[in-house]
């Protein structure tokens, strides 16, 4: 299968190419002209393009492509509204080409809250959270809807804390719910989801939760 990855660059993005060369995917990775990207794969062909929110510049990336992994989003809360704005351009790239399939990558705190949940993610973790990176999380939730109302047949990974830990293909799901009283995720973990997620018809077009 080739893949077409956003945010390649990334934390989440660059495991995801990683795996995904592994796995014996054909890759497509977009980065910004100005991004330092040294992976070097038989298998990979690197896009760069100088930003992200010009469909028609987007469009060479997703052409041929079966599907698109999305791991764009803010390094912090001072980068702005960055998924929303990408994520518009990716999805108006891929309806140009013909591509449905497209796999996102949000925040658990976007989804419902389990009527089960811990009372420290309840009263404290996730009132903090939410409080602290607001501007961060109205801009998921923009992108979100966007994703919902397209026409691709998608998937929106929502995860807890990300870590820098290991690989270890272990972990809690939620299709169209809220995993309770979970509170962190590796990036490697996450990108291993997104990439399962592309082969499993049950996660079509419904968020996901992933954590320990």
């Amino acid at each position: 299968m080739k893949i077409t990855v956003f945010g390649a660059t990334g934390r989440i993005g660059g495991h995801v190419v990683e795996q995904a060369l592994a796995a014996g995917h054909k890759v497509a990775a977009v980065v910004r002209e100005s991004s330092r990207f040294e992976v070097d794969h038989p298998s990979l062909e690197v896009f760069r393009v100088p930003g992200l929110t010009d469909e028609e510049v987007l469009r060479p990336a997703v052409d041929g492509s079966a599907a698109v992994i999305s791991g764009v989003g803010a390094r912090g809360r001072k980068d702005g509204p960055v998924a929303s704005g990408s994520t518009r351009a990716i999805l108006a790239a891929m309806s140009a080409v013909g591509v449905r399939r497209l796999v996102a990558v949000s925040a658990i705190p976007l989804g419902p809250l389990p009527p089960d949940e811990s009372f420290l993610n309840r009263r404290v973790l996730l009132p903090l959270i939410n409080a602290f990176a607001a501007d961060v999380y109205a801009d998921l939730r923009l992108m979100e809807a966007d994703i919902m109302s397209s026409s691709t047949d998608w998937t929106i990974v929502r995860p807890p804390k990300l870590t820098d830990k290991p690989l270890t293909g272990q972990y809690r799901v939620g299709i169209g719910s809220t995993i309770p009283r979970t509170y962190s995720i590796s990036r490697a973990d996450t990108a291993h989801l997104m990439l399962a997620a592309l082969s499993d018809p049950a996660m079509v077009d419904h968020p996901v939760s992933v954590g320990y």
